[in-house]
């Protein structure tokens, strides 16, 4: 890259707006949610079931966000809103980093603009509440893209070190990171950095980083047989080249519709401007300027832009197209990080009118998506009966579990639910700091689990055909085993929802079990 000259910093009052738009979106999304969530999404669920210990990693994914939601967990308890702010803190520094990256080539009012526009697309807001690998991943794929950027232009040991660092935590998030890798490597190679001696200095220590970081996960995965590949292997197969075309339309489908509040934002805007030109004099030029806002950023720095920011989704569908894999839409969460700073080949006119409008229209769009999807995911999904995870009574069937469980082992505190991550999860988190959920009777999808120790003051099974369908074989044989049997049932949500039922076993507690005696005396 050639040098450019950095932005001017972005004055106080600015830093200040983003702050408060920053914390208007975790507090409206993150209440609302919590109002209209009785449970949270399976993947937050995930989450908090994944959280019972720390791991360097798991069967399905890498650990960063386990870890993360441990350490919250450790503080808060494990109620459902906690999921969906940490989701929304995630996308907020997403958000933080797309403001840092623009405001070393613009001026902070269009930084802003690029900020707001960013903010509305479904990936930052909606989907911001689902804390998943996707969302966990926001902030580190932009920071690691400011990094690159700043280590790209002035060629400084820290932004090399840092960019190292964001990536290796982008790695252990999720291995997706390597598509943002693609995007630089190319830009690499079509900027000429590859020219410069000193850039080979700072790659050597962006890896060197980028290794210290990693290294803990990277034993796991040796010691594991890389057991996260042979899932990630596994879910992108498709049955044939057909299918696997029509999925990926579906795909490219999706992201429009993701991106379309973005759009709406940009429409809106251009409606307003045109209205407001009728009315205005024609020697008031002010949204009369036709410059567009790209003219003012440099060549190098539009490269930039249009490399980091549309590799991500052109290579995933053309490899998809090649291979015939299968893609699913929520994996393009962080391809379109960038795309807010396409809207200045379109903006114009005078930056504070502008800002103002785009700030209006944006904060009216954040307010309708978040109580329209509020309703529809709380009171709406309840008055129709549908089966919607949202709805789903995890206190309800917790507290029933839980009777039956004291009916039964009098004295002795329930610690083990084995059941499916969703169902054992709403079971667990309504139980219990301490109480663990044993995957399916899978032991390498439960490493928190001591086994056998853990099962020596007996376990809860529970599986439900209503909300999942046929148990696992290695679920099934263990409630078989059990000697105490039973079905419970509960109502889904409104007289309209169907019922959900609870095929419960107790596995009773050994001799070995502290707590034996104890309740033995007692009874």
């Amino acid at each position: 890259m050639i040098a450019q000259t950095p932005a001017s910093p972005p004055s106080d009052t600015y830093q200040r707006y983003v702050l408060l738009y920053l914390l208007f979106m975790v507090l409206l999304w993150s209440v609302l949610m919590a109002i209209s969530h009785k449970a949270p999404d399976l993947d937050g669920m995930e989450e908090l079931v994944w959280s019972a210990s720390f791991e360097l990693g798991y069967l399905k994914h890498p650990p960063f966000p386990s870890w993360v939601m441990a350490a919250l967990t450790s503080m808060l308890g494990r109620p459902a809103w906690l999921t969906f702010a940490a989701g929304m803190t995630a996308s907020v520094l997403g958000l933080w980093f797309i403001w840092k990256l623009a405001c070393e080539f613009l001026s902070p009012e269009r930084a802003l603009m690029v900020l707001l526009i960013s903010s509305v697309s479904i990936y930052f807001s909606l989907r911001g509440t689902i804390f998943n690998h996707n969302t966990a991943q926001l902030w580190s794929v932009t920071a690691a893209t400011w990094f690159f950027y700043r280590a790209s232009r002035d060629q400084k040991p820290a932004d090399w070190l840092w960019l190292g660092a964001v990536a290796a935590l982008s790695t252990v998030t999720k291995y997706s990171a390597v598509i943002l890798f693609t995007a630089f490597f190319l830009y690499f190679l079509r900027s000429g950095m590859w020219r410069q001696r000193q850039t080979w200095v700072g790659v050597g220590l962006a890896l060197l980083a980028y290794v210290l970081v990693l290294s803990p996960h990277l034993y796991w995965l040796v010691k594991h047989d890389f057991a996260p590949f042979r899932y990630m292997d596994g879910s992108l197969e498709t049955h044939t080249r057909w299918q696997a075309y029509k999925e990926l339309l579906a795909f490219s489908l999706d992201q429009l519709g993701r991106l379309s509040p973005m759009i709406v934002a940009m429409i809106a805007l251009g409606i307003w401007n045109h209205r407001d030109k009728k009315k205005r004099a024609q020697s008031d030029t002010a949204l009369q300027d036709k410059q567009r806002y790209a003219d003012a950023i440099s060549r190098s720095d539009k490269q930039f832009v249009l490399w980091v920011g549309l590799t991500p989704m052109i290579s995933t569908v053309l490899i998809s197209a090649i291979m015939g894999t299968r893609l699913v839409a929520s994996w393009a969460t962080t391809f379109f990080v960038l795309y807010g700073f396409f809207a200045l080949w379109i903006l114009h006119g005078q930056d504070k009118i502008q800002l103002r409008r785009i700030a209006i229209i944006v904060i009216v769009l954040q307010i309708l998506l978040a109580s329209g999807y509020a309703l529809a995911r709380g009171p709406l999904a309840w008055h129709t009966g549908r089966d919607s995870r949202s709805t789903f009574p995890g206190p309800e069937v917790s507290a029933q579990m839980q009777a039956i469980w004291k009916e039964h082992m009098p004295g002795i505190p329930l610690k083990v639910v084995v059941a499916d991550t969703w169902l054992g999860g709403n079971i667990a988190v309504h139980a219990g700091q301490d109480v663990m959920v044993f995957i399916d009777a899978d032991p390498a999808a439960s490493p928190w689990l001591k086994l056998p120790q853990d099962l020596q003051c007996g376990a809860l099974i529970v599986y439900s055909i209503q909300t999942r369908g046929k148990p696992p074989q290695s679920l099934l044989e263990l409630y078989e085993q059990a000697p105490i049997k039973g079905l419970a049932e509960q109502r889904w949500s409104s007289e309209r929802s169907p019922m959900i039922d609870l095929n419960w076993a107790i596995l009773p507690a050994q001799r070995s079990c502290p707590f034996t005696a104890t309740a033995g005396h007692d009874g």
